[in-house]
């Protein structure tokens, strides 16, 4: 962080939205600040309440038969290369750095316990995980149009951010409800939450992203998720 401190800002605090640097401090902070590892301290807070067995920064021996290899597209001969291979995976042993930005390993059942927590206002069960002030504050637009110049790759004209994640702000497709709230992952993944329909949908690829605008498979799975909520 005193590294980071040093650089020059791209921007003044507060003048522009810019992705994930920001994430990445706060995992150091809530490290430093609570004396437990960032793992430790997500899976105290977290994931053990939720059930959450299979998330963690990397997979246990006894359970790397269960970690697929994932594959990024050759554009140049038109294949699919590996770019994690299962038998050799980097996520097959800690971290050197636990990220607040990203790079945990997960399951759909254990994605889908946290996203129903969010869209239950941060109650599981009988207990409160997180305030409901706060998962109202997360799961808001918290950026003005000032501020998201520059970033219309990310938000186009329907989505802005939240505090975490994205947050749909206009309908011009029929599953970007406003108020919906998730992200898609540069490693192929693409999870939301709708609080207008009490509906999460989930996408697990094994394809990286090959560009910010997401693959035609997130519009197909997206468009045939929300068609089954009028059959």
């Amino acid at each position: 962080m005193s590294k980071l401190g040093e650089l020059p800002l791209m921007y003044q605090p507060g003048e522009r939205w810019a992705y994930n640097t920001s994430c990445d401090v706060l995992g150091v902070l809530v490290a430093r600040i609570s004396g437990r590892s960032l793992e430790t301290f997500l899976r105290e807070r977290l994931f053990d309440p939720l059930g959450m067995k299979d998330t963690a920064f990397s997979v246990p021996v006894s359970k790397l038969d269960r970690l697929p290899g994932f594959y990024k597209f050759n554009h140049d001969n038109k294949e699919l290369e590996p770019f994690d291979d299962e038998q050799d995976s980097e996520y097959g042993h800690p971290p050197a750095f636990e990220s607040g930005a990203g790079g945990l390993v997960s399951t759909a059942d254990d994605y889908y316990a946290f996203c129903r927590m969010m869209l239950n206002k941060g109650a599981c069960g009988r207990g409160q995980l997180l305030t409901q002030a706060s998962v109202e504050a997360m799961t808001s637009d918290q950026l003005t149009l000032q501020q998201k110049e520059g970033a219309e790759i990310f938000f186009a004209s329907h989505s802005s951010w939240g505090f975490g994640m994205g947050v749909n702000i206009q309908q011009d497709k029929q599953w970007r409800v406003p108020r919906r709230f998730g992200w898609d992952g540069g490693f192929g993944t693409s999870a939301y939450s709708d609080p207008e329909n009490d509906f999460i949908g989930i996408l697990l690829t094994q394809r990286l992203m090959d560009s910010p605008e997401p693959p035609a498979v997130f519009d197909d799975f997206w468009t045939h998720a929300y068609r089954s909520l009028d059959a």
